[in-house]
């Protein structure tokens, strides 16, 4: 599998453009940017979405017109709101020169970062706890689950890992999906592994694996299932105690970059194909069946990242146009708006409290805030989180508990392709920015920018303050 890339050239896609760069040293992977989107053009020497990225060379900063001016924040909020907050900081970097970060997970006082080095790092108070490593594949996509750490690789694998009882700083592998249990069953009675089979016996053989990089991984809400999105434009279903798959869905007609479970047993996935769809779960004695409910969008650029606030049943979409959509439960799902202000792709998303952060190739992450109550649509962004020197490719979000009485805060982890994880202290108090960037389905507004965050130290691989970074 292949791509073909002509140096310090620029692309077009989908009305985006790219910088071009002066210089070249070296073209690496083109995977490290992992952007996929719709391609209407015939494809005949390549069916996987690697040969459609449209990045082939890391952006330079100094390369791009920054989005970032100086503005003041004002809002209407009331005069304790504007005087009893923290402001929005970096807090510092945990940097360790060896690859660009693609996966985070964080639980309790530990952070998992993955790596196209194919290591996962265990960092603990800004200091690294501890590490292990897969024999292949660039970790994608990293989840917790209970004592159980999952990663997904490039190679369509899914590897499963447990800290050793006697030593919580040394982790062991005790698992890989699909596992040899699956490779058996499946060659005895190929017919019937999926009940899914019998409307689609071609793919009765390969059901059980991915034949593509894992993109994306998720649990359901109770926690008993895990969910694999993959380039082969599938998702698959497994359960969390035995590892075994029980099933397999034909999702997409492009490669799938996110899945997300939601409220009300639903799941979401979203495609380079430029759809957001919805599947309803249905547990069925000992087995679980999904079936299609309904499509929430359809555009023409790639959908790359999906986000669920479950306290207010919104769903979040990003797009490799710039752009956020946003559904509302209690609105029948009806889309409630377009939230714009990125200057390039929407790498990743993730909802905590009344915020929403989009992380994105313009190397920027936005803060955004839903009203009280949910419905509305009346998203206001408080602040753009800058510092980072290469796209933000994944986000994590864990409760400050060093907050102040009467002030929700958030401690945000970001990793990016420029091989550094940085941490942030956000407050749902921070005041808006001036001229937001948001649209309605029918209007749109835009302009103003944010004001840009000092930047804090960086902590080495030992925990020590290194350089600024």
């Amino acid at each position: 599998m292949s791509s073909k890339h002509n140096k310090g050239s620029s692309r077009d896609v989908n009305g985006q453009a790219f910088t071009k760069l002066k210089k070249v040293e070296t073209i690496p992977d083109p995977d490290i940017y992992d952007i996929t989107y719709v391609d209407i053009s015939p494809s005949e020497d390549s069916s996987s979405p690697l040969s459609k990225s449209p990045w082939s060379v890391q952006v330079d900063p100094s390369a791009v017109d920054s989005p970032y001016h100086s503005a003041k924040g004002t809002g209407d909020t009331t005069k304790d709101e504007k005087t009893n907050y923290s402001p929005n900081i970096l807090l510092g970097s945990l940097v360790r020169e060896e690859g660009h970060i693609y996966s985070l997970a964080t639980s309790g006082d530990l952070l998992y970062t993955g790596s196209d080095s194919k290591n996962i790092r265990v960092w603990k108070n800004n200091v690294e706890f501890s590490s292990f490593k897969s024999n292949s594949g660039l970790v994608k996509a990293i989840v917790l689950a209970g004592d159980k750490i999952f990663t997904g690789h490039q190679d369509g694998k899914i590897r499963v890992w447990k800290a050793s009882s006697k030593d919580s700083n040394v982790h062991r592998r005790v698992g890989t999906m699909p596992n040899l249990r699956d490779y058996i069953r499946n060659s005895i009675v190929p017919s019937s592994y999926f009940n899914f089979t019998r409307r689609n016996r071609s793919s009765a053989a390969l059901g059980f694996r991915h034949l593509d990089a894992i993109s994306c991984l998720a649990l359901s809400e109770d926690k008993r299932l895990l969910y694999s999105g993959s380039w082969d434009k599938t998702f698959k279903v497994w359960r969390v105690s035995d590892l075994r798959c029980l099933e397999s869905v034909s999702a997409h007609e492009d490669a799938v970059n996110a899945v997300v479970s939601g409220f009300d047993g639903l799941v979401f996935t979203g495609s380079a194909d430029g759809s957001v769809k919805v599947w309803r779960r249905e547990d069925q004695a000992k087995e679980t069946k999904h079936f299609f409910s309904q499509t929430l969008l359809k555009q023409d650029c790639a959908v790359t990242a999906i986000a669920v606030d479950q306290s207010a049943t919104m769903i979040y979409c990003g797009s490799s146009d710039g752009t956020v959509n946003f559904w509302e439960r209690e609105n029948n799902m009806r889309n409630g708006g377009v939230l714009k202000g990125h200057k390039l792709a929407v790498l990743c998303l993730v909802a905590a409290g009344n915020l929403m952060f989009s992380g994105s190739a313009d190397l920027g992450i936005r803060v955004w805030r839903r009203p009280e109550g949910g419905c509305g649509g009346e998203h206001v962004c408080l602040s753009i989180l800058t510092g980072h020197a290469g796209p933000v490719k994944c986000l994590a979000v864990e409760r400050d508990q060093e907050s102040a009485t009467g002030e929700r805060r958030w401690i945000v982890y970001s990793g990016s392709l420029d091989r550094s994880v940085k941490m942030w202290r956000v407050s749902e108090r921070s005041p808006p920015m001036v001229n937001q960037e948001f649209r309605l389905p029918d209007q749109l507004s835009s302009g103003g920018g944010p004001s840009e965050l000092s930047v804090a130290p960086s902590f080495s691989a030992q925990g020590r303050i290194s350089p600024k970074k």
